[in-house]
């Protein structure tokens, strides 16, 4: 039961984090392979993206809670009637870094295992469906909606942003002719 009440009262978090982690990756991996650019562009965004975006965001819903707290006059008389910021904080980084990393992993590997260069875009393709896939289902099964309605909106919302990063890859490639390898 108290499980449950953590997993509710924090969902919001998990859910912005893991969600936005994962297209603002996937949106440089698409972005960098529809500009034709070199792979190991795709880590050094990513990568950047994942651990100071990461921050950013994490710090901002410090700050967010921290506010919202403060309207209301100080500290809640109970904590189980308001969240920790420091546990908004923390859940927002730990899940946009850990599901935000999925869109790299296979660029990652491709250093170690140079067969899957041809693949890796769409490794990262299946691998960051199924994270949307998985996120929305977490959802879903949290809130007691169908966690199969919620794995699919997830997967749209989250396919549809990585195509309108790679149509914008694609159209202003000409922009950085030279890079690619």
């Amino acid at each position: 039961m108290a499980l449950r009440a953590v997993s509710e009262k924090y969902l919001a978090e998990f859910v912005y984090g893991a969600i936005d982690g994962t297209v603002t990756t996937f949106a440089i991996v698409s972005g960098v392979v529809g500009a034709s650019l070199s792979p190991s562009i795709v880590l050094v965004l990513g990568l950047a993206n994942v651990l100071a975006d990461g921050f950013s965001m994490a710090s901002s819903n410090f700050l967010a809670e921290r506010s919202e707290q403060a309207l209301q006059h100080g500290l809640p008389a109970s904590p189980f009637e308001h969240k920790a910021p420091r546990k908004t904080a923390l859940i927002t980084f730990l899940s946009f870094v850990s599901v935000g990393f999925i869109p790299l992993l296979p660029f990652g590997l491709a250093f170690f295992l140079p067969a899957i260069v041809p693949i890796q875009f769409g490794l990262s393709i299946v691998l960051t469906a199924f994270a949307f896939i998985g996120i929305g289902a977490v959802r879903g099964i949290v809130t007691r909606h169908e966690p199969v309605r919620s794995a699919l909106e997830t997967l749209l919302i989250g396919g549809c942003a990585a195509l309108i990063s790679y149509l914008v890859g694609y159209f202003l490639r000409g922009l950085v002719g030279g890079v690619s390898s």
